[in-house]
């Protein structure tokens, strides 16, 4: 079976030329028979005597059987080296199924000039983006497991130690415990966020509405005015109105997720500024606040999931590494895009919105 299975690319290209040299001899056959008998009738009006007419019957019908037969032979050469040729790419596609099965990506298939290639290139696109969620897959399976395995060694290790009478229950031990819990809990939210508003995998059932988006930013910084006053800080908030179609509950938690990292990762002198402005065709927002320098090299990794530039530092205030995560899938969901501009120690993290919905 498997080597019926092998041969049936050639096999197929044999049948077709099969097929074609049939068709071709036929052709030439037919052709070949009208010409003769034609010609026949010609020579027999033309010329009495019996003698000539035979000769050229004779030399005639050898000279088409001949060039028939290199006709078939020639032809059916050529068809079935271009069969062959054209054919290429389903070979190819076949092998490339075949070592999917086996687990591994195949390399991708040169793509020819024609509705086949186009098919290929749409097939090589696909491969990449399987072998490319694959490796996010590995990569989130892998950070999981080691996000959770700290906060899950601690609370392990406590609880061990107040069963073995090594530690007695304190209310900083509880606190820790306590602190340790809500990590995990928080963290089981925000990947459950994740899966919510993946590019990939997004319902269309995410309805958007018209808000005036500037509403909807002043209120997000009201909600954070009491933490703000609890670490001395102030605002300053310049928006402008602009009625827009979007997921408002997404939104919110985009502009929530920045102002609280504007907060927890604070360091200087300044207020929070938050601006919200059109831009061309888009409404341009941005959150900007003192912190610790980013580097350069590490700009564009800000928004992969459960990565930290300070890892210590961010454990200590609950950070998990998913929030920008979050806020760049719902603003992929809303076909804009987000980045971070930084200068010495002021950062400002910002998104656009397209202000008419693209379809």
């Amino acid at each position: 079976m498997k080597y019926h299975n092998k041969l049936l690319p050639k096999r197929f290209v044999i049948h077709l030329t099969l097929l074609n040299i049939v068709i071709i001899g036929i052709f030439v056959l037919l052709s070949g028979w009208s010409l003769y008998n034609t010609a026949c009738l010609l020579v027999d009006r033309m010329y009495a005597n019996s003698i000539q007419q035979t000769y050229f019957k004779q030399t005639l019908f050898q000279y088409l059987l001949l060039f028939s037969i290199m006709a078939i032979v020639i032809g059916s050469v050529l068809h079935y080296y271009l069969t062959k040729k054209v054919t290429k790419p389903v070979r190819q596609l076949i092998a490339s199924t075949k070592t999917i099965k086996k687990g591994i990506y195949p390399q991708p298939i040169p793509v020819t000039k024609n509705e086949l290639g186009e098919f290929i290139q749409q097939y090589n696109e696909l491969m990449q983006q399987l072998q490319t969620n694959e490796q996010q897959r590995k990569k989130l399976i892998t950070d999981l497991s080691h996000e959770i395995r700290t906060p899950l060694s601690n609370i392990n290790g406590y609880l061990y130690a107040l069963q073995s009478g090594v530690v007695e229950g304190n209310e900083v031990l509880y606190q820790s415990l306590y602190r340790e819990s809500t990590r995990l809990t928080s963290m089981m939210n925000q990947l459950e966020q994740l899966k919510k508003w993946d590019v990939t995998s997004s319902p269309l059932s995410m309805p958007k509405q018209e808000v005036d988006i500037s509403s909807l930013l002043t209120q997000c910084l009201e909600m954070f005015q009491l933490a703000l006053n609890q670490h001395n800080l102030t605002s300053d908030c310049h928006v402008e109105s602009c009625n827009m179609y979007i997921h408002e509950e997404g939104i919110y938690r985009v502009v929530s997720n920045l102002i609280e990292n504007a907060i927890s990762y604070y360091e200087g002198n300044g207020p929070i500024k938050l601006h919200g402005a059109r831009k061309h065709d888009d409404y341009y927002i941005a959150i900007t606040g003192p912190g610790q320098p980013i580097p350069e090299q590490e700009k564009a990794q800000l928004f992969q999931r459960f990565y930290r530039i300070d890892q210590s530092r961010s454990r200590d205030t609950g950070g998990s590494g998913l929030g920008l995560a979050i806020a760049k899938d719902i603003v992929g969901y809303h076909e804009g895009e987000i980045g971070v501009e930084t200068n010495n120690n002021v950062h400002t993290f910002w998104f656009t919105l397209p202000i008419t919905p693209k379809t």
